[in-house]
């Protein structure tokens, strides 16, 4: 088990923070507002809190430390999620499926958006799990490299499968194994995030762009290309495109995505990268084409017919935000119970309906075309075998290989 470490931040680290928080996915409102990739960069602020000799995870046992459940006789959960990320009434002050959640079971409950960015919250939340104390929190919602850190430090609880057999069955194939969590038995996607191509056919005026050489290749299209301020997103497609598995990729394979990248930057192909900025680009037609989120583009098709996107021959990147039950907390069973929830068809098919991003859920399809038909047969919400197959995962990153990645990064993007 992984010992707490307060990390001083790199320089480089830093700056994947900053880039994040500027005008990364920790800048943006729904459908684009989801996570800063600073990759296991720590919090800014409060590092000096623990022990720089290192404070043991809390954890004694695989599987975190559960504190005595009191879910039979507290009907009551906390749910702690970012933003804008649960489906809302037309008056804005309800949730639907939680509150069907609530009808069927008798579980109320208690849900704060109180996730802005990774590494903010984690830094709410680090004492009181290195500590070994209850957070208040029942389920909370990470994107998957800090997951990954608090499964290896022992601060999450292992779920128990049978509560659990929506979930179990019902989990689409694409998110059932990451490398930091493999079969899921930690943790449950809430929503997936795919990165592809996104393009304005009026700018491209009959040029192709099909893949990442596309962008990076075609003199046609110099000064008129964006990237993301994501490493993982960047280079992740770079790779792709070069043949490279962006989920076993080497430190050679990293230096020559970053060259090729760097070239495209000296000669004036990349016009600069960007955050979430990169939506009036694209809708202007600064940008010609870009790499671009998924959930983003399904918003920009539908208020600009010149905007569409493509998924290469390559294939594109996926990450998640997952859902996690932190060690000490009071309800573990109501939270399971829960999580199982968003794994039954209808309350799923409601949720990709109002967020547009992917859905993890199997089955979902026939549910969410009652609702909005558009929805249920675009592939960036409900990806189908081919496209799935097509997706991959950016592999976990040591703390020293996140140093020297994000150095050579921020070299590139000018951060």
């Amino acid at each position: 088990m992984e010992q707490y470490e307060p990390d001083r931040l790199t320089p480089a680290q830093v700056a994947a923070m900053r880039r994040s928080l500027r005008n990364g996915r920790a800048a943006m409102t729904r459908r684009s507002l989801l996570r800063a990739s600073a990759g296991g960069a720590l919090t800014l602020g409060g590092l000096g809190a623990l022990s720089a000799c290192g404070i043991p995870a809390a954890g004694k046992t695989e599987g975190g430390t559960s504190a005595e459940d009191h879910s039979a006789e507290e009907k009551t959960v906390s749910f702690s999620n970012w933003t804008e990320y649960m489906d809302v009434d037309d008056s804005g002050k309800h949730h639907p499926t939680l509150e069907a959640f609530t009808r069927r079971t008798g579980i109320k409950v208690k849900y704060t958006e109180d996730i802005n960015d990774n590494n903010e919250f984690f830094g709410k939340i680090k004492p009181q799990l290195a500590a070994g104390q209850d957070t208040g929190r029942d389920i909370i919602v990470l994107t998957d490299w800090l997951a990954a850190r608090l499964i290896r430090l022992g601060w999450v609880q292992k779920l128990d499968p049978s509560n659990l057999p929506h979930a179990y069955a019902n989990l689409s194939s694409q998110f059932r194994s990451p490398d930091w969590d493999p079969g899921r038995a930690y943790s449950y996607p809430w929503q997936g995030i795919s990165t592809v191509i996104a393009y304005n056919k009026k700018a491209l005026d009959g040029v192709e762009v099909k893949s990442v050489s596309d962008m990076l290749d075609n003199p046609k299209l110099k000064g008129r290309v964006g990237f993301l301020t994501e490493m993982r997103d960047s280079v992740g497609m770079t790779l792709l495109d070069m043949g490279k598995d962006p989920g076993k990729f080497t430190d050679d394979d990293y230096d020559a995505a970053i060259a090729r990248l760097q070239k495209a930057v000296d000669g004036g192909q990349i016009r600069r990268f960007t955050g979430n900025d990169y939506t009036s680009d694209i809708t202007s037609g600064d940008f010609a084409a870009c790499i671009a989120w998924a959930g983003d583009v399904v918003q920009l098709k539908a208020d600009s017919p010149d905007v569409d996107f493509v998924i290469p021959d390559s294939g594109y990147m996926t990450s998640s935000d997952n859902l996690l039950i932190p060690n000490k907390a009071r309800h573990k069973t109501n939270a399971e119970r829960l999580i199982d929830y968003y794994y039954e068809p209808q309350p799923a098919a409601e949720l990709a309906a109002y967020i547009n991003y992917v859905c993890p859920v199997d089955g979902v399809q026939a549910e969410l075309a009652k609702i909005d038909e558009d929805a249920a047969n675009n592939p960036l919400i409900i990806p189908d075998q081919a496209m799935q197959a097509k997706s991959h995962a950016f592999r976990s990153l040591s703390a020293k290989e996140e140093t020297a990645y994000e150095a050579q990064f921020a070299k590139l993007t000018g951060a």
